[in-house]
């Protein structure tokens, strides 16, 4: 019986430096992208980014907690805006900071998550003009820790925001689409 437990021990282990080694050789940063064809023209879509006070309208992340408290700073749109979150285990807590505002073809935003993981990414919005069409690349990219790629042989990020910024660059669509 001793001889069975101490193999199982032994595998466990292996098995677990494995991971441990395998998780080691997983890349040091990440990326995840989603884009749309919008029938508006960019400047209209440029319009619902570049102001945070647009976003309820289309974020998806803002449906993830109804009583999330949000507080909006610094400039009213574009460089320099500032919106602040803290909700439920869903929502998290974090900043965001509008770093570049190329009108009307890009939005980079500093995300910074605090809660429930400290994390420090970047976000773009392209857009591109194609005929009456716009396409809109929604992107992220940041650092993978250690733990994070620990993680990753489970769950990938692209899995995790992805379907979110489907969801976003729909409902993106929608407002854009909508004569409103």
């Amino acid at each position: 019986m001793l001889r069975i437990i101490g193999r199982i021990v032994i595998v466990l282990v292996v098995a677990i430096a494995a991971l441990l080694v395998y998780a080691a050789t997983r890349p040091d940063s990440f990326h995840v992208e989603r884009s749309i064809a919008i029938k508006a023209p960019p400047e209209k879509i440029f319009a619902l980014i570049d102001d945070f006070h647009k976003w309820p309208a289309w974020s998806p992340f803002e449906k993830l907690d109804p009583a999330m408290t949000r507080t909006l700073s610094g400039a009213d749109s574009g460089k320099g805006a500032v919106y602040e979150w803290s909700g439920n285990s869903k929502a998290g807590a974090g900043r965001m900071e509008i770093s570049d505002a190329t009108a009307p073809a890009l939005v980079a935003i500093k995300l910074d998550f605090t809660k429930p993981l400290e994390s420090h990414n970047t976000a773009t919005f392209t857009l591109a003009p194609a005929g009456d069409m716009t396409n809109v690349t929604w992107a992220m990219d940041g650092p993978s820790p250690y733990i994070a790629k620990i993680m990753g042989i489970f769950v990938s990020m692209d899995s995790l925001v992805g379907q979110e910024f489907e969801e976003g660059l729909a409902n993106l669509k929608t407002q854009a689409e909508s004569g409103q």
